[in-house]
Parts: C-alpha cells; sequence; structure tokens
C-alpha cells in the first residue's frame, strides 16, 4: 500500500549539507500499526511530513497504491491530504468555541461526510460528551475528539504525531487502545510517532530511526490492548 525507496530530505544550512532523513527505505499496509521510534532530531517529523504530503523528499519514490506522489504538484498534494490522510497531533488542535459534536461536525462536512459526527464520538467513547466545550475535558478526552475528527474523514492513512505526549500513562494506554482499534477494525493504515519506547510493543511494526536514517525496521505480534 505504502512505500519509501530510498526517501531522503536535505537541507542546505550555510555550506554545509544536513539530512533530515537518509535513504529511507520501508513498506505499510492497511490494518497496521506502525511505530516510528527516536530521539529528537532522528528524523521522525521529516519522515510524517513525507508520508502526510506536508514536505516533499529531496531524492527517492513514495508510492501510495500504486501512485507515484514523490513529484506531486501543491493542487495535488492538496488533494492527496484530504482524500486520503487523517492527521492527529499532540496538542489536539480543537476550536475551544465548538463543542466537541461541532469540532467533528465540522470537519466531517469539510470532507463530504455524511456520517454522523455523534458515531465517531460514541466509537472513541465519547457519547456522553457531545455536549461538552474542550475546556470541559481533560486531555485524554479532547485527545479521543481528535481522533474522531480524524476518522470523520475517512482516511486511508491516519498519522498520528506524539499523541500521548501530554498524557499520564493511564490515559496514554486508553489512546493506544484506541489507534490499535482503528487499524484493526478499517484496515486504515496508523502510523504513530514517538520518542517513547514503552509503546513500541503495541506495534504491528517498528521503526526506529538515528540521525536520519533507519536503525532498525521490523514486524511483530503486536501486545494487543483492549478486548
Amino acid at each position: 500500500m505504502i512505500e519509501f525507496k530510498n526517501i531522503s530530505k536535505y537541507y542546505q544550512v550555510g555550506t554545509e549539507t544536513v539530512k533530515a532523513l537518509d535513504k529511507a527505505n520501508f513498506k505499510l499496509k492497511g490494518g497496521e500499526l506502525t511505530i516510528i521510534l527516536g530521539p529528537s532530531g532522528s528524523g521522525k517529523s521529516t519522515l510524517l511530513n513525507i508520508l502526510g504530503g506536508m514536505d516533499q523528499a529531496t531524492a527517492g519514490q513514495y508510492l501510495f497504491d500504486g501512485r507515484d506522489i514523490t513529484n506531486y504538484t501543491d493542487y495535488q498534494l492538496t488533494n492527496y491530504r484530504r482524500e486520503v490522510v487523517g492527521f492527529v497531533f499532540q496538542f489536539y488542535n480543537l476550536i475551544p468555541s465548538l463543542t466537541a459534536l461541532e469540532n467533528v461536525a465540522i470537519a466531517a462536512k469539510l470532507n463530504n461526510n455524511d456520517q454522523r459526527a455523534a458515531e465517531y464520538l460514541e466509537k472513541v467513547n465519547l457519547g456522553h460528551r457531545l455536549n461538552n466545550f474542550p475546556n470541559q475535558m481533560s486531555g485524554g478526552e479532547m485527545q479521543r475528539v481528535s481522533i474522531a475528527r480524524a476518522l470523520s474523514k475517512k482516511p486511508r492513512l491516519l498519522l498520528c504525531d506524539e499523541p500521548t505526549g501530554a498524557l499520564d500513562s493511564v490515559t496514554s494506554l486508553k489512546i493506544m487502545t484506541i489507534l490499535q482499534g482503528v487499524a484493526r477494525t478499517t484496515k486504515t493504515a496508523v502510523v504513530m510517532v514517538t520518542h517513547n519506547p514503552e509503546f513500541e510493543k503495541y506495534g504491528d511494526r517498528v521503526i526506529k530511526l538515528k540521525d536520519g536514517r533507519i536503525a532498525t525496521e521490523f514486524e511483530q505480534v503486536a501486545v494487543s490492548l483492549g478486548a
């Protein structure tokens, strides 16, 4: 479904060439939760940005379902992000003046999805919080709203950038349970970036980065969470 072929991203800083990502090779598929691990500066965000069509590679080839999107125009990348990718960020990015239901509903409407927003909130166990505003919810609840919002696009690729970074350990496991469930039940390719090695065991695939290169990449039988 998704393939990186020698993907590199270089930046020129004065006379120095900085290799943010250097010849990355891997394949991802729907129905899997992939954990991308690495310290700050290892290339995690660069990799995620290229996957999400928010940045383009300097060299290499990025294939999505056989389509080469490496050299897409800005217009093509916009459509790719709209039609294919869902995003979940560390700090939620909810609209504070809208309720949980409204935050999800506006995203669903923008993506021409007529499924009720309430259904997405129920999928993340927030059916009792439909009419609450962000400042009336905990961090974990707000993160679940942001996941519901991303799912309202019916994405084929769900990218999660440190989604547990601002949460306690118990709440983090609840978020991991939801992400595993999304991959298993919707056959979405779910990719989670984190610096926390504790989450490695929950991934079906693990990619470890160091200094812009893939140090380790492997499949495994993930520790399952939830029912």
